[in-house]
């Protein structure tokens, strides 16, 4: 398994990462030893970094991964990195919650919940408009101090927002959706990134399933709380979407992978300093996803990709307006 540096100075981690937002049942039913599985999976195949946070199945994500690292023994396998600052109102309305006594209590939740002293990376999930990044950042690197947390990261910033933090205290890493589906980062985030030495930690690098070979059907789409008012999965982007990425996975085929395994490959060649977490409840899905990490496309592999996947080739925004609340628009 490849290695990438997780923030300038940080450890080295493998080439991708577990997106343990399954976990918590996000993308459908799921057990505790299903997940357990797929976290020794992980480490066969040489993945030792997993992302989760407080709000993935409330709380059950991060217990899930406790529950696996207690059964082990000596120091946790995993790099871990966590989340906080995503809550409810009493109307159980979704906020964003950036202040110091929020984001300790959350944090010294999640550390019961995973069973450990330290976290390899707490982030910030989404940003507080009503507080400046620089105070949330000093927020974070008391949690360093304290040695709750390694090293700091945030969710869905602009580049304006990371060079801000920046000059607070170092930040490793930025988590960002990135794919052939949503090429947004290459507007400013990817480039910032390898300038100042910062991961982008690249969550959906398969576009929630569409870039690969069992792509969403109508009817999953329907059951699915997220995909259902979701602009990619709706009528008739969906239709459009899946014919689009038809093309994707005859070409994966054509070259003798998954399209899974492609849409991964494509994103390390993006840059050096990505670093995709997909997430999937099937330990046969990781090892297509995992493959991605030993592929070397040369330039006529990228341009045959970009040949048949455009940039915008997506019908449909990302998000719906609401789904939309909380990431910093850049572009």
């Amino acid at each position: 398994m490849e290695r990438r540096r997780l923030g300038a100075g940080g450890p080295e981690i493998s080439a991708i990462g577990v997106g343990a937002m399954s976990f918590g049942g996000f993308y459908g039913p799921t057990t505790e030893a299903e997940s357990h599985a797929l976290l020794a999976a992980a480490l066969d195949l040489g993945i030792d970094h997993v992302d989760t946070a407080n709000v993935y199945g409330r709380g059950v994500s991060e217990s899930v991964i406790g529950s696996f690292l207690k059964g082990r023994k000596g120091p946790p396998p995993f790099r871990i990195a966590t989340k906080g600052a995503i809550t409810r109102d009493a109307e159980g309305r979704r906020r964003f919650d950036n202040s110091a006594a929020h984001l300790a209590q959350e944090l010294d939740a999640s550390l019961k919940r995973l069973g450990v002293e330290t976290v390899d990376l707490y982030y910030v999930h989404r940003r507080d408009p009503s507080l400046p990044i620089e105070a949330v950042a000093e927020t974070l690197a008391g949690f360093v101090r304290a040695g709750k947390a390694r090293a700091i990261g945030f969710s869905e910033i602009a580049p304006s927002s990371l060079r801000r933090a920046l000059a607070v205290h170092p930040v490793a890493a930025v988590q960002s959706e990135y794919s052939l589906a949503t090429r947004a980062p290459e507007l400013g985030l990817v480039q910032a990134c390898e300038a100042e030495g910062v991961a982008l930690v690249a969550f959906s690098p398969v576009a929630r399933a569409l870039l690969t070979d069992t792509p969403p059907t109508s009817e999953r789409a329907a059951a699915s709380e997220f995909m259902s008012s979701n602009p990619r999965f709706t009528p008739p982007n969906l239709a459009a979407n899946l014919a689009r990425t038809d093309r994707f996975r005859a070409l994966a085929a054509e070259m003798g992978t998954s399209a899974a395994a492609l849409a991964i490959a494509w994103l390390l060649a993006r840059s050096p300093a990505v670093i995709p977490i997909p997430g999937t409840r099937s330990v046969a899905h990781l090892r297509e996803l995992a493959a991605g990490a030993s592929l070397e496309l040369d330039a006529t592999d990228l341009r045959r990709i970009e040949a048949v996947l455009p940039v915008g080739w997506a019908a449909g925004d990302r998000y719906s307006e609401a789904q939309s609340i909380g990431p910093e628009r850049y572009c």
